[in-house]
């Protein structure tokens, strides 16, 4: 029997650790450029204009989870009104682009991982009837009972992530988390959103389900397949926030579990295990 002494033990710990690390950092690398696509126009030095101040803290956010990980991956923010014209370009002339949407105003012709959920999304009318018909959920009607409350759902290849509820704050454009509701309210909303990913094959990001609450029952609005205005919320709570987690899905790193995690469903052969329907 070979024994191995601890001296020899550490170093090959040691070892391993390096090998990680060194994968995780050239496969950054390989990532010649991050592209973050805003609703917003943006001038030839790269400064954003006519942006809204909630657009520049996402913007912010973003790029802060991106230069953490690494300063060697060149940072562009583009309009999404400019894609329109240089998506083929972009498509031909950059073989690792990785697009981070903070918009979901996304050119159908764009080539990236979330164009076919993006579209979906989009549909806000279509989504509704697909979640009123199949889950028999009530929806928002046109502008009424429009959703002031979001469940952020940090989706990877392996695991789905529930974080706690955003809500609209007193101010203008501000949100709070977390915003604490009953047991039940949040088994139906894990159900609706476990459903409507698995349903429109969602590919790992960051998603919100927008909704209401009338007489504690769950009025579903729509699905924002990217963290939207309300992720700023996060940016106040303990690490990770939900840009960090954004990147994380889209570089195809780990999401970092948070104690504020509702709920952890994890995923075998690439579906999710799935939890009865809790009415609410």
């Amino acid at each position: 029997m070979n024994f191995i002494t601890l001296e020899t033990l550490i170093q090959q710990i040691q070892r391993n650790i390096l090998m990680s690390r060194k994968v995780s950092f050239n496969y950054l690398l390989e990532m010649n450029k991050v592209i973050i696509i805003v609703n917003a126009e943006v001038n030839p030095t790269g400064t954003m204009t006519l942006a809204s101040p909630t657009t520049n803290t996402m913007v912010a956010g973003l790029q802060r989870a991106i230069n953490s990980d690494s300063a060697h991956i060149r940072v562009e923010v583009l309009p999404s009104a400019s894609l329109w014209s240089k998506a083929l370009t972009l498509r031909e002339s950059e073989q690792n682009l990785i697009y981070c949407p903070l918009t979901i105003e996304i050119p159908p012709q764009l080539s990236f991982p979330g164009q076919k959920i993006y579209q979906s999304c989009k549909d806000i009318y279509g989504r509704r009837k697909w979640v009123e018909e199949n889950l028999g959920f009530k929806t928002s009607i046109g502008n009424a009972w429009l959703g002031d409350l979001w469940l952020p759902v940090v989706l990877t290849d392996h695991e789905t992530l529930y974080q706690p509820i955003i809500g609209e704050g007193f101010m203008p454009n501000s949100y709070e988390q977390p915003i604490n509701l009953n047991h039940k309210v949040y088994k139906s909303l894990h159900y609706l959103a476990d459903q409507f990913l698995e349903s429109f094959d969602a590919p790992p990001s960051v998603y919100l389900l927008q909704f209401s609450l009338i007489d504690n029952e769950i009025v579903f609005d729509r699905f924002w397949p990217f963290p939207a205005a309300p992720a700023i919320a996060s940016l106040k709570q303990h690490a990770p926030d939900l840009f960090t987690q954004y990147w994380n899905c889209l570089s195809e790193q780990p999401a970092v579990k948070s104690s504020q995690e509702k709920s952890v469903r994890s995923k075998t052969k690439g579906k999710s295990s799935r939890s009865q329907k809790s009415e609410v």
